[in-house]
This record gives structure tokens, sequence and C-alpha cells, in this order.
């Protein structure tokens, strides 16, 4: 990964992403504009070299993986392994045997309550949240402490929108048998404390699952120094194919834990009465993968790399920062998040006497596309004391002038309000 801090050429980025330069067709008011794409944090936009890799597999040597000797077969089996590495060296896991392939991060969190917290927790136990997680962090979590009988607790959230890390010693026990925390909120784009979180964890003998969704689009990640036991992604928020995502886990954990499916590649015997399971990654992989799409997330791992996530990350700062003072400057409007300097790329808000709904439609007659609603985070969204929100994730290919096209549509939505 390239260390080069020298200011990311935005317009060079924009090239390579197709979609963001073929003007919009119809419904809207400014007919043949540019789409003003500011729902990255949903999924981002492919650069051109993803969408070729997507084609090149489909068209020159597709096979199902894992399966055959033949050409086809042999070449689909080294590109995953080759995309398997890169994934390994981008999260700094310490061997590809670690990362599993997995449909995407709900698939590889429900992977982990149900792999490991079917076996490991017992009547009794505890596993701790947050109140910041998205439903993919909670709903398995909520599933597999009733099946099991043990007990969730929540971390709360403080004034400024971080963790109340002063009630980890309450909280955090011998009885927490596993602490399951977003790396960045999906909703606040508070970016938590993860070393801090799992040295604690560690100290009373749990382990860590960290949900890297929001996260590794921006940020390093090392799970490796930062000693975390699972992580999960999905790729389509990281410039790669819908329908792929990864869960790391420690090797050992992974060895220990049960199967999440059973069916073909993951076993290494089958029996009439009983099989025994291959070794992690294909402990793990049941079925036929994801292929075309995890093979593409290599090539989008290789588009960040070659871009730097440093200067990625610098980029999405500085327009975080004008982000936040545009919007500032808007009568009645608030941002719920923490400070600038304590997020990623994210603005999520709200506007006095203006439904989030309305605003995103109007907003999306001016060509300027963000999401509303309470981004699966329900319960969040109950602390904030509002229903919903409009949410304006940013990312590497997104400008300044952007920024002052959406204060511009939401100056418009609000007269169109007003009138109405």
């Amino acid at each position: 990964m390239t260390t080069d801090l020298s200011p990311l050429d935005v317009a060079a980025v924009r090239r390579d992403f197709p979609i963001l330069n073929r003007p919009l067709e119809t419904g809207r008011s400014r007919l043949g504009q540019l789409p003003v794409f500011l729902d990255s944090g949903a999924s981002a936009q492919k650069p051109q070299c993803v969408i070729d890799k997507e084609r090149e597999v489909e068209e020159r040597y597709y096979a199902n993986a894992y399966r055959g000797v033949y050409y086809f077969g042999a070449r689909v089996d080294e590109e995953l392994e080759a995309a398997r590495q890169k994934v390994a060296q981008f999260i700094g896991a310490p061997q590809c045997e670690s990362v599993i392939f997995t449909a995407g991060s709900t698939m590889s969190i429900n992977m982990v309550a149900r792999g490991w917290g079917s076996k490991f927790l017992h009547a009794g136990d505890e596993v701790l949240i947050t109140e910041m997680e998205h439903h993919a962090n909670i709903v398995p979590w909520q599933l597999i402490c009733a099946e099991r009988g043990a007990r969730l607790r929540w971390l709360p959230i403080n004034a400024e929108r971080t963790l109340d890390m002063k009630m980890l010693d309450e909280l955090l026990t011998p009885k927490t048998k596993l602490v399951a925390v977003t790396a960045m909120s999906n909703v606040l784009g508070t970016i938590n404390p993860i070393d801090e979180l799992t040295r604690r964890a560690h100290a009373v003998g749990a382990v860590i699952a960290v949900d890297a969704a929001q996260s590794v689009p921006h940020l390093k990640v090392d799970v490796t120094r930062s000693d975390i036991d699972f992580l999960s992604f999905s790729g389509h928020k990281l410039y790669g194919p819908s329908g792929v995502g990864v869960l790391y886990g420690r090797h050992e954990l992974l060895t220990d834990m049960n199967p999440f499916m059973g069916g073909g590649h993951m076993i290494e015997r089958v029996y009439k009465t009983h099989s025994t399971w291959s070794e992690p990654p294909a402990k793990f992989e049941a079925g036929t993968l994801p292929i075309v799409q995890a093979i593409s997330l290599g090539t989008a791992i290789d588009y960040v790399n070659n871009v730097g996530l440093e200067r990625i990350h610098a980029h999405e700062a500085d327009l975080l920062a004008y982000a936040h003072r545009r919007l500032g400057e808007i009568p009645g409007l608030t941002i719920h998040g923490p400070r600038p300097e304590d997020k990623g790329a994210i603005c999520s808000f709200t506007i006095a006497n203006a439904h989030p709904e309305d605003l995103a439609n109007l907003l999306d007659l001016r060509g300027v596309f963000v999401r509303h609603g309470h981004h699966c985070a329900m319960p969040l969204h109950d602390i904030l004391g509002v229903p919903a929100t409009v949410r304006a994730s940013f990312a590497m290919y997104n400008t300044r002038e952007e920024v002052d096209s959406l204060v511009a549509a939401i100056h418009a939505a609000l007269e169109k309000l007003k009138r109405n």
C-alpha cells in the first residue's frame, strides 16, 4: 500500500467509476446532470477494473470452485486463493486459512453467533453489545442468547455520541463471554476504540467480534496488531461486488467452533452415522461460493491499495469537516454524531419540521442521492429520540462541490416544503 500522502486526484478517481460519469436520464429536474451519489455507506460504486474482472471470470474461465482439475476449475481455484491472500494482507491476518468467504457481513456475524455461540455460550453467560449497533450485530445475539439462556447486555453511548467507556467496569465481567461491537457506526459515524475494547475483553476472558463493514473502506485495520478474534465486512461497501463478504477468525477459534452450514466441500468424511469436517476455511464454505464476487473483491482491494487508504482517509476527513461546516449553516438542522475528528465519513441529520423521507425524495429530484430511515439501527434512533434520519455518506470519489450540491438541494427542498 502506498504511503504517499499527496492529495488524492479525485478527478482521476472519478473517471474510474463509469456510473458517476453517466448523465441522469429521466425523472430529474436537471435532466442530463451527473448523479451526486452520497450513499456509499449502503453500497459503494464499483470501479471499471472490478466490473471488468467480473466479466473476465464469467467470459473466460468460469467453473465451480474446488471441484475440477480441468483448466477452468484450476484457474478459478487459483484466482480465489489469490483473492483470499489479498484479503488476508489487507486486514493483517497472519494466515490465509483464517479468511472465510461468506455472502456478506450479516452472514459472517451469524456464522460467529451460531458456530461459536451454540458451542461456547451457556446459561448465565453474557454477551455485551453497544447501543449503536446495526441490526445485523443485534438480532443474531438476541437469538443465540435466548436459545442458550445467556444474557444480552448493552454498553451505552454518551451525550457526545461515543461509547460510554466508564460503564465498562460495570458491564464487562467474568460472565462476559463475547463482546460484539461495530468499528464505525453506520449512523453516527463514530469510530470506536477497538484496541482498548479488545484488551479489556481479553482481560476478563472474553472474545471480541468486530463488525468492520463501515470501517474497512476508510480506515486501516490490522487484526494481528489489534489482537482481534473475529472480524467481518462486506465486499459491496469496499468498491467490490455485492453478494460476498469476509469473516476473519483466529484460527484456533475457527477450529474449535461448530460449522455454520452443512453440505459439500466443508466435510472431511461423511458416514451414515456422522460426518467429520474439513479444516478452516473450507469448514465454513459449504456449497458453492460466490465465486465471481470473491475473485473480484480481490481486484477491489488492489484498487484501494493502489489509490492508497491513507490518502482516501485524508480526503474523506476533509470532506467530512467541510460537510459539517456547510450543513451547520442550515437553520434547524441537527447532525447526529460526534465531532468530525471522532467519526468516519458519515453525516446523519434531521431538520425541524421536515420529514426525512420527504427530504430524501426532494433531494432525489435534484439528482442528489442520500439514504433516509432508521438505517437498520432502531434502538439507536430510539435513543436519539427520532424515528428516522437522512444520511449522507462519502467515499473517495466525492467532492466538495457535491457537498455544495447537497446543501443547495436541501435549501430548495425546505423552500418547497414551506410553500406546501
